[in-house]
């Protein structure tokens, strides 16, 4: 082995530059989703959480928020 240097080439001006790629602008989740809440629940209930969201193709995150707002609308709703 030589002790030689590799290069991985320039580094960019901005850490934006190259973290955010995609044509609009990044919408942090912490801009949607500003409360993080913590519930103990059984093992075997997570897993059964875990499973739905799978069947459903989403994430258990997405599938608990769509539960916790059919079942707490906002004031006014027609739900």
């Amino acid at each position: 082995m030589s002790g030689g240097r590799i290069g991985f080439g320039a580094r960019p001006g901005t850490p934006d530059s190259w973290v955010r790629r995609g044509d609009g602008p990044a919408t942090p989740k912490a801009d949607l989703y500003t409360a993080r809440l913590t519930v103990d629940i059984t093992p075997e209930l997570r897993g059964r959480i875990r499973i739905a969201a799978f069947r459903r193709g989403v994430t258990m995150a997405v599938l608990l928020r769509e539960l916790l707002d059919g079942a707490f609308p906002e004031e006014g709703s027609s739900s």
